[in-house]
Order: C-alpha cells, then structure tokens, then sequence
C-alpha cells in the first residue's frame, strides 16, 4: 500500500534534515506561500491599493476562509468566520454561552486547559461580577463536575502540556443533559485529528490558525456558532466590520445577519492571505489517515525512548483515544534538554516547569523520524547533553 504522505513534506519550507517537532506551537511554512504573498502585495496591494477591497475580495475573506476551515472541522457554511485573536474570540464565545444560561454564574473548565482560556474567562467573571467565577477541577473530573449551576463549559479537548485527549462527545452528553452550552478550543485539534462539530452538536468552537494549519506566526482565530444560534447570537464586541451596513457609516450599531456579526474591526489581509495558501496543503487530505499516522508516530517514539531511556516519565497517556498528536515527558532539566536537543537536529519544545514536549505534524513528519527523535531525545539523557552551561541559560521566548 503506497505512503499517501510520502510526498506532502516536499510541500513545506524545512532544512534538509531537521526533525520539526513543534507544529503544535507554530506550524512549518508551506511552499505556496510565498508565492501567493508575493501576489498579493504586488498585484493586489502594490496595483490595486484601496480598491483591493473589492477587486481582490479581501472584504469577503473571513468569510470565505471560514468556510474552508469549516469544511475540516464537519461544520456548514457560513457558520465559521475567521477575525480576531483566539483570545477575543474564546471571550465572544464565553458572553454568548453565558446568555443562553440565564441566572448561572459558573464557568467550568480544567487546571490543564491553556492558561489564556483561563484569563480570559477570569477577566470576565470579574467584569461581570454578581457572584460569576470560574471554576476549575482536575481534567479527569471535569465531566462529572458538570451541574445545573454550570452557565457554560469551556474546554480544550487536548491538553497543550501533556497531550491527554478529553473525550468531547461525553462531556457535550453531559453538558446538553444539564442545559450548559460548551464552548470547545480546537486550538491543538485541528489539522491533528478529525472533528466533526455538526455530530458533536456543540453550541461554539474556536481555534487558531498557526499551529496545525500552518498560517503563521500570529495567523488569525476562527470561531464557530452553531447555525440554530446565529440569528439570536450577540457578539458582546461591537465594531463597525459587524454592523449590518458597515459602509453606511450608521451612528447606531445594528449587528450583521448570521456569522458575519462575529466581525469587529478592520481584518488583518496580509496575514488572513498567508493562512488562506497554507490551507491548500490539506486539499484531499483524509483527517482519518492523519490520524492513524500520528498514533503511529507518537507509538514509535515512546517506544523508542522507552527502550533506550526507561526512567525517562511519559506525561502523554499510552492510550490511542485518550492521546492528542504531542508526545510530552517530563525531566528536571527540561528546557536545557531541549536546547541541547536543537543540537542535535531535533526540535521540540519546553513548557514550564519541567515539559519536554514534540507535536507530531504527519504532512511533514514521518513515522521513521519520529522514531529516530526518540532515540536522539534518549541519548540527549543518557549523555548528560544537556548539562552545558549555555542550555540552561533562558532566552525571551521559549
């Protein structure tokens, strides 16, 4: 049976022998880029100037991107608008959610879920104050926490430091049985594994576009409303890209029809067109041989440094349906190891305080890298590598 992804790598800008580990923090640039940028600033910016709003279509882009993440994500036109930062989409999402649960207070969520989810819903009980608050409990217990005095349930289903995988259909169940609309991160889903939101029926959804997907480094969210929603949904952030005539310059706000009304400002078009040619690479992408692959890949490096570093602890559950498309361990001198690990032609990530932590990327992956990873990650151990004076010394970003 042939590779279907023996040939997608050629579709990336990568070094020639790196093992690109991090495409679950910022995804390798797709060779399409460049050339549709380079289009776009000359033969739509550069000659078109302002009329570019209509002659290139850049007004209609959010839409029409949207449209083509909805097509991944098993949702329906015009139900995904891309606009905004993750960040101010998951809070346009929270105040929605909380207006479908009249007089609830609670927002539930769990102690793994990425720290700006948590901020976020944080701001928003302290501006909204009257008893609002968040709530957070251990991620095994987040389905039984769910209650009827839960307003809404805002969850990751993959666990950015350790790659445990919620299992979404129960805790939408759950949520439904309760009256709780759920407000789902895709963020570290999409692109990894196959999501069908029209079958999980959750009411909103949000996400990025620079990990998996590839669009670059600050590429734009996306957020989704379930389409039985949209004609009572409010946006609680009003801006003149949401209004129904954006151009008659109205002193009066009166929201857009539908998806549209998730609009605020003016979009970023040189970074929406990045992310629109990056999507090309997933033309007839099968989600589900995405999948099996990265299973495949994430099984062989665990395997491999298993065998060769066994006191090494795996943080990312052994279990296929439990298990995102990361591999993450964890080692006192984590961030020095993956230092060290650059070195050696292995790109992975640390996450605070002691996370070593590899996306698996199968468009420019392989199983057999992946493995070769693990074994180099072992040696990295084994060697002392990493006790260098120069990895352990913290840069800015990391």
């Amino acid at each position: 049976m042939s590779d279907p992804f023996a040939t997608t790598r050629d579709l990336f800008e990568l070094p020639e022998g790196l093992i690109y580990m991090v495409g679950n923090s910022l995804g390798a640039m797709p060779r399409g880029v460049k050339p549709r940028m380079a289009a776009m600033l000359n033969e739509e910016w550069g000659a078109q100037l302002v009329a570019g709003w209509n002659g290139a279509g850049w007004f209609d882009l959010p839409r029409r991107l949207g449209d083509r993440i909805g097509a991944m994500l098993g949702a329906p036109p015009g139900s995904v608008m891309v606009a905004d930062s993750t960040t101010l989409n998951t809070f346009k999402l929270l105040v929605a959610a909380l207006r479908l649960a009249p007089g609830r207070r609670v927002i539930l969520s769990d102690k793994g879920n990425f720290p700006t989810d948590l901020y976020v819903a944080q701001g928003l009980a302290g501006m909204l104050g009257q008893g609002h608050r968040l709530e957070t409990v251990a991620p095994e217990a987040l389905e039984g926490a769910i209650g009827a005095d839960v307003g809404v349930l805002l969850v990751t289903e993959v666990d950015y430091s350790t790659g445990r995988r919620h299992d979404v259909p129960a805790l939408v169940t759950r949520a439904r049985a309760h009256g709780v609309p759920v407000v789902l991160d895709l963020c570290h889903s999409a692109g990894a594994l196959p999501v069908d939101l029209t079958a999980l029926g959750v009411e909103f959804a949000v996400g990025c576009g620079y990990k998996y997907l590839n669009g670059g480094p600050g590429a734009p969210s996306y957020a989704y409303v379930r389409p039985d929603l949209q004609a009572d949904f409010a946006s609680p952030l009003w801006g003149w890209m949401g209004h129904a005539a954006p151009f008659d310059f109205a002193p009066d706000y009166r929201p857009a029809e539908g998806i549209n009304r998730l609009r605020v400002g003016t979009p970023p078009i040189v970074s929406m067109t990045a992310l629109d040619a990056a999507l090309d690479v997933w033309a007839g992408v099968d989600m589900a041989m995405v999948r099996t692959r990265s299973l495949a890949m994430s099984d062989a490096m665990i395997a491999a440094v298993a065998a060769d570093c066994p006191g090494l602890e795996l943080l990312t559950p052994r279990d296929h349906a439990a298990r995102g498309s990361q591999v993450c361990f964890r080692f006192e001198h984590a961030y020095a190891a993956i230092r060290a690990l650059m070195a050696e032609g292995v790109h992975g990530d640390f996450r605070a305080p002691h996370t070593m932590r590899f996306g698996l990327t199968p468009l420019y992956v392989s199983v057999a890298e992946a493995e070769e990873a693990g074994r180099r990650i072992a040696r990295v151990i084994n060697r002392r590598a990493w006790d260098r004076p120069e990895y352990h010394a913290r840069t800015a970003v990391t």
